[in-house]
């Protein structure tokens, strides 16, 4: 029996704060995974198991998993360390005995200290769409891109037509005063799609305009909590419909989580012109126990199969462009058209000296 989660994924997501190692490694232990090598049967039940760490909000429908297992002879465990940030963070903590085989959910704004940190093993797929090669990063062929998606402000429809207030539209549009005490975003040093917001403002004002552009959401009253899933679920009024907070840091894709169930109107809406585009990867975990294991788990994320479950289960892109999409997505989960973008060399040299400045403007 798999122990990956079939639940439906909420919207996105990539859930809760940062988890201690000591929080992970006991996780892994409860989940089987330390002692998989050991014991009269440790050989075997190592070849026959692949353990899969990822972030909280990792799905794959319940058949489409069975299938894999069935076909490849494969157990797949699961260990989710939090967040993307935290599930790096855990990677490199835990690289000289890794939590497991295989990682996904490695997002492009931690992509390369994934890779600088030498936690994973160069694998490329044979059944890699082409459409997934845009995606690359460096040369090293450690990350196989999976999914993709934009991280982009949503607001409540709702809200904003009860009470007449203008609905915002650009990054602009935050700082003003109609809007105080409505934004709430996620810690870019807990939180990818924080890192991606953050991304997004540099992109958008500069090195030069960025800081300062912080300084007026923090003097408006932006709210700032560690993970997506407290922001979404917790603050926004649109998801569940109690948050005090009509405009969130979320996805593009999350407005067609909140779709009527007639089909033809969605509560939620995101702002296409205040986005990052977020690509995350699967990658062979050096010191993997299950090497081979590990490689068809990859394959497997790159297939048909898989790619084509990313949309309902994830709320996210294949990175395969041939996999056909939900008809609804046309309509309630468009892209942006023109993301915010940084260059992945300057994430690589910058990353943690802007997580420090926005920590020093924003949180004091």
């Amino acid at each position: 029996m798999n122990t990956i989660s079939t639940r439906r994924s909420t919207p996105r997501r990539l859930g809760l704060g940062l988890v201690g190692g000591i929080g992970a490694l006991a996780l892994a232990a409860c989940t089987g995974t330390g002692d998989a090598g050991s014991g009269e049967n440790g050989s075997s039940a190592a070849s026959s198991t692949v353990t899969l760490v990822t972030h909280d909000s990792f799905n794959v429908s319940e058949d489409v998993l069975a299938a894999f297992e069935e076909e490849s002879g494969l157990t797949v465990r699961q260990i989710a360390p939090g967040d993307g940030g935290a599930l790096v963070n855990q990677l490199v903590l835990t690289k000289d005995s890794p939590l497991g085989d295989v990682v996904f959910g490695i997002d492009n704004s931690f992509a390369t200290r994934a890779i600088d940190e030498g936690v994973l093993e160069p694998y490329t797929p044979a059944g890699l769409a082409d459409s997934a090669a845009q995606y690359a990063i460096g040369d090293t062929g450690a990350l196989t891109p999976i999914d993709f998606g934009d991280v982009c402000i949503n607001i409540d429809h709702a809200w904003f037509g009860n009470t007449g207030v203008t609905e915002p539209e650009t990054l602009d549009d935050l700082t003003k005063p109609e809007y105080k005490d409505l934004l709430v975003v996620t810690n870019p040093a807990t939180s990818s799609p924080g890192l991606s917001f953050l991304l997004a403002t540099i992109g958008a004002y500069g090195e030069d305009g960025w800081v300062d552009y912080w300084a007026k959401l923090k003097a408006n009253g932006v709210k700032v909590v560690d993970g997506w899933s407290d922001a979404y679920s917790v603050d926004f009024s649109g998801a569940e419909g109690n948050g005090p907070r009509p405009i969130v840091l979320s996805y593009a894709t999350s407005p067609a989580f909140t779709v009527s169930e007639d089909g033809t109107s969605t509560r939620t809406g995101a702002l296409l012109d205040t986005c990052f585009r977020q690509v995350e990867y699967a990658g062979v975990l050096a010191g993997a126990q299950n090497p081979e294991g590990a490689k068809k788990l990859v394959d497997f994320l790159v297939s048909d199969a898989f790619q084509a479950d990313v949309a309902d289960s994830m709320y996210m892109y294949p990175a395969n462009t041939d996999i056909a999409l939900p008809e609804s997505w046309v309509e309630f989960a468009p892209l942006s058209p023109k993301p915010f973008e940084v260059a992945p060399a300057d994430i690589t040299a910058h990353r943690d000296e802007w997580i420090k400045a926005w920590t020093s403007t924003v949180i004091g």
